[in-house]
């Protein structure tokens, strides 16, 4: 029997626009799709529960779509470093191809890539993930981007020059493996990615619909209707105008590439300008990837080393939980948190502020926030997630300045002006049941002023001023 083919799935959950897949069937050889849950590299971030529930949705989707197609999906836990290696040994593999990842997850690639190599197997990865490989954009001086306007604009003008590929068609059909080792691997059950005692996820399952055609479908819908109001009404988190596209994404159920072909074949008069602003938030995204890759331990260290000088002072457990929880007594707030709890995702404007309100009005760690986040988005990323917290933190690239603390109450009279979205998450908000404020917002925010007062005596101190 032919020497199969294997590829390795990652964050790459899709057929269509899978250029490791694409060389596979094109190879002519037997194709062997591998998904490997690891949980034990120090590179590779253990998931959160959220992200796990969609994860077995996305796996049982795919599964289902390659069966479809001819093939099957195999499933293995444990370190890659390991499982690729065995699963080679057990079929005869002689090459192995996948779609690159760009944090300290590269590290386990990279190694990898070289032990087979030097086995004598053919191994190739791909570009999939992102339109612009984090690696080709420099500045001026030749170093990473450190602001994202300059980067945005630099990535437009490069896409001009040299547009995206077109995204490659889904197969019709493939060759599916059938020879030693095809049919042993682990049942997707087996691996309890599911809650169930307590089962909390609920919320998700009325909300979210993990998949490679949800996410065309989202798509479509999003560019057809509510993308004529996306400019102004992106902000409201009361109005549905936002695509929904986070989590598939997260995952890769859809590429930037089918988003950017999509988008820009929409684009016409009527909606210019509101395609633009939500390709712009495609375009953050490329750059919070920039950023990992420069930067791999985003989600534990601070970008701005002055800020390791932060005055954090002890934490405060019960504060931590009444966050958490939705319990703080700031109605904007604690809508968000509810809404992240049963749904598995928050509105964008909302996460910066409960962000903010964690960090500068509790002042609680950036860290013990985002690590909330990855437990409980769906969609939460390793990019993303540590990015936008160090974000309004001001301990990241192109960060909020220290000095801007988000006003809650502000905020849910700019953005939520007849409140729609806190009746919905708090609907007792204004009754006796409803706890009063936990912190006082503007002594909390002195307070914070003042602690950002030492990381800048630091800095100073540091550069010799």
């Amino acid at each position: 029997m032919t020497a199969p083919i294997i590829v390795w799935f990652r964050d790459d959950l899709r057929m269509a626009d899978n250029p490791a897949l694409r060389h596979a069937v094109d190879s002519g050889k037997p194709v062997l799709c591998l998904y490997v849950l690891d949980e034990d590299s120090d590179e590779v971030r253990a998931l959160g529960g959220a992200a796990k529930w969609w994860l077995h949705g996305s796996l049982t989707a795919l599964g289902a779509d390659l069966t479809e197609a001819g093939a099957s999906l195999q499933l293995r836990r444990g370190p890659a470093e390991d499982v690729v290696p065995a699963v080679v040994a057990e079929t005869g593999a002689d090459a192995v191809v996948w779609n690159r990842r760009y944090g300290a997850a590269r590290d386990v690639d990279a190694r990898l890539k070289t032990r087979l190599r030097e086995e004598g197997l053919e191994v190739s990865s791909f570009d999939a993930a992102l339109l612009v490989e984090p690696w080709t954009m420099q500045t001026g001086s030749g170093g990473p981007y450190a602001v994202f306007t300059p980067f945005w604009r630099s990535v437009q003008k490069r896409l001009q020059e040299d547009p995206p590929r077109h995204p490659l068609a889904r197969p019709k059909t493939i060759d599916g493996f059938e020879g030693a080792g095809s049919g042993s691997g682990d049942a997707l059950d087996d691996w309890g990615l599911l809650p169930k005692h307590p089962d909390w996820a609920g919320g998700l399952r009325e909300n979210c619909v993990p998949g490679e055609k949800d996410a065309h479908d989202k798509l479509h819908a999003f560019l057809a209707d509510d993308v004529v109001d996306y400019v102004d009404g992106r902000d409201r988190p009361g109005e549905s105008v936002t695509s929904g596209l986070s989590p598939h994404l997260r995952w890769g159920e859809i590429s930037p590439h089918q988003i950017w072909a999509t988008a820009n074949q929409a684009r016409d008069r009527r909606n210019a300008d509101a395609v633009g602003s939500f390709l712009r938030e495609v375009g953050w995204r490329e750059f919070t990837h920039h950023v990992l890759y420069h930067f791999p331990r985003l989600a534990t260290d601070n970008w701005r080393a002055e800020f390791d000088a932060f005055p954090w002072p002890d934490l405060d457990e019960s504060a931590l939980q009444a966050w958490q929880q939705g319990r703080t007594g700031i109605p904007l707030v604690d809508a968000g948190m509810r809404e992240l709890w049963h749904t598995g995702t928050m509105h964008n404007r909302v996460r910066m502020v409960t962000a903010s309100f964690l960090i500068k009005n509790l002042l609680i760690d950036w860290r013990l926030g985002e690590q909330w986040f990855w437990d409980t988005l769906v969609d939460a990323d390793p990019a993303n997630n540590p990015f936008n917290w160090q974000w309004v933190a001001g301990s990241g690239a192109d960060a909020t300045p220290y000095f801007r603390v988000f006003n809650p109450e502000l905020q849910a009279k700019k953005f939520d002006p007849h409140g729609d979205y806190i009746r919905r998450w708090v609907p007792e908000y204004g009754t006796d049941d409803y706890p009063e404020p936990l912190v006082d917002l503007a002594s909390t925010r002195q307070a914070a002023l003042a602690a950002y007062d030492v990381v800048k005596h630091a800095r100073a101190e540091a550069q010799g001023d």
